[in-house]
C-alpha cells in the first residue's frame, strides 16, 4: 500500500530520531511547528505519498522515539539531524517543505547542506529578520500549556493559529512544552539573517490568509529579495495552522510545484 507508514530510526551521535516514511519516488521532508509532531502532516504525507514521492517526517527530539537529550545547540543543529535523516534514507536530495518554525529549519539545511535540498516549500512562515511580536509567542507558549484552562488555550490558538470561522479545538492536544522552549532556544541562537535566503534553492512560499506572522507585505519583500527563485501562493482561509486548516490544498499545490523542479534540466 503506497501510504503505508513504516516507522525508522536514524542515529546522529548521542541523538536517536525516529522517522515516519512512506510513499515511493523522489523525495519530501515535512518538518512541523514549534512545539508539535510529526502526525501534524497524516492528511498531506498520505496525500503526498499517493501522488508518487517519499515522505519523511522526522521526529523532533523530545518526541516520540527521538531522543529528548542534548537539547538543540542552535538552528544549525536542528538543520543536522534532517541532514542525518536524508542520507540515512539514501534517496536524496529532498524537497523540504517546512510548517512555521519548520521553514527555519529547511532554510537552514539548504544553506547548509545545498547538496541535500532540492527546493524549499515554506508554509505559514515569519520570514522577517525580526523574532515573533511578544503577543504572538505568549499566545504560542498559552496554547502549548496543559495547566491553563481550555477556554483560555482556545482563545490563544484561535489568536495565533486559526483562521475566523476554523475550528481550534483539535489542537488543544499534541503540545510539547519542553519541545517547544528549546527550539525556541535554538532559533533564537541562530541570526534569522544566515537562514533567510534558502542558500540557493527554489522556494514556494505558502502564504495563509489571515496570518498574524505571515503577512501580505512579507511576501511582497521576500520576492523582492529571492526574485525569480520564489514562488507565491495565497492558502485561502487559514492561519498559522495552515496544514490543519487546508491540508489537502496545500499538498496539491507542493505536488504540483515540486514537479516543475523536479523536470528542470
Amino acid at each position: 500500500m503506497t501510504g503505508a507508514i513504516e516507522k525508522t530510526m536514524v542515529s546522529r551521535g548521542a541523538v536517536r530520531l525516529e522517522v515516519l516514511a512512506q510513499g515511493s519516488g523522489p523525495t519530501m521532508v515535512l518538518l512541523p511547528s514549534l512545539g508539535r509532531g510529526a502526525e501534524d502532516f497524516d492528511p498531506m504525507a498520505e496525500h503526498l505519498a499517493q501522488d508518487g514521492f517519499r515522505v519523511l517526517r522526522p521526529q523532533p527530539r523530545g518526541i516520540g522515539s527521538s531522543s529528548a537529550t542534548p537539547t538543540y545547540a542552535d538552528l544549525e543543529d536542528c538543520a543536522g539531524d534532517v541532514a542525518a535523516v536524508i542520507e540515512a534514507d539514501r534517496n536524496g536530495p529532498a524537497i523540504m517543505v517546512g510548517h512555521a518554525f519548520g521553514n527555519r529549519v529547511s532554510r537552514m539545511l539548504a544553506t547548509a547542506r545545498p547538496d541535500l535540498v532540492t527546493g524549499v516549500v515554506l508554509v505559514a512562515a515569519n520570514v522577517g529578520h525580526a523574532p515573533s511580536p511578544p503577543n504572538v509567542r505568549e499566545a504560542i507558549r498559552n496554547s502549548a500549556n496543559p495547566d491553563l484552562p481550555d477556554t483560555v488555550r482556545l482563545e490563544a490558538l484561535q489568536f495565533a493559529f486559526f483562521a475566523p470561522g476554523n475550528d481550534a479545538s483539535g489542537w488543544l492536544r499534541d503540545w510539547y512544552p519542553e519541545v517547544l522552549a528549546s527550539q525556541r532556544h535554538a532559533g533564537d541562537q541562530t541570526a534569522r539573517s544566515i537562514d533567510y535566503a534558502a542558500g540557493r534553492a527554489p522556494v514556494l512560499y505558502m502564504q495563509p490568509s489571515h496570518d498574524p506572522l505571515a503577512h501580505a507585505e512579507d511576501a511582497v519583500e521576500y520576492k523582492a529579495a529571492l526574485g525569480d527563485r520564489l514562488t507565491v501562493v495565497k492558502i485561502p482561509s487559514s492561519s498559522h495552522a495552515a496544514i490543519a486548516e487546508q491540508p489537502v490544498f496545500i499538498a496539491r499545490e507542493i505536488g504540483t510545484w515540486a514537479r516543475t523542479i523536479l523536470d528542470r534540466p
